[in-house]
């Protein structure tokens, strides 16, 4: 689960990253605002890779695809990607608890037939 979610997170850096050059052409916008703000957000996308497996670490995530999607206010392509990463971070979850399970089935069997041979 832990490489699938931080995929997802590494993405969303990006996107965060282009929105910000985007929203900065807005000239309703303060540009240091915009920096202020995107550069949070892709701080946050980064260090949530490294607490994914962490308590408390899958909901920041869940907080992160929101912020997304409420960003489209700014952005209005966000409304469509935010709603792409919170889709992408829900597949993350789910398959990659999928691909756990099955890992630890197979180490289990790989184990069982080390011991009995």
């Amino acid at each position: 689960m832990r490489t699938l979610c931080a995929s997802t997170l590494i993405g969303e850096f990006f996107v965060l990253g282009f929105a910000g050059l985007v929203a900065m052409k807005d000239p309703a916008l303060d540009v240091g605002t915009v920096w202020a703000v995107c550069g949070v957000l892709m701080a946050v996308s980064v260090l949530l890779c490294g607490m994914i497996t962490r308590p408390g670490g899958l909901q920041l995530g869940w907080a992160l695809q929101i912020a997304l999607i409420v960003s489209g206010f700014v952005v209005p392509i966000m409304f469509f990607l935010g709603a792409l990463f919170a889709g992408l971070w829900w597949a993350s979850i789910h398959f990659g608890r999928k691909i756990d399970e099955a890992k630890a089935k197979w180490a289990a069997q790989q184990e069982a037939e080390a011991s009995s041979a």
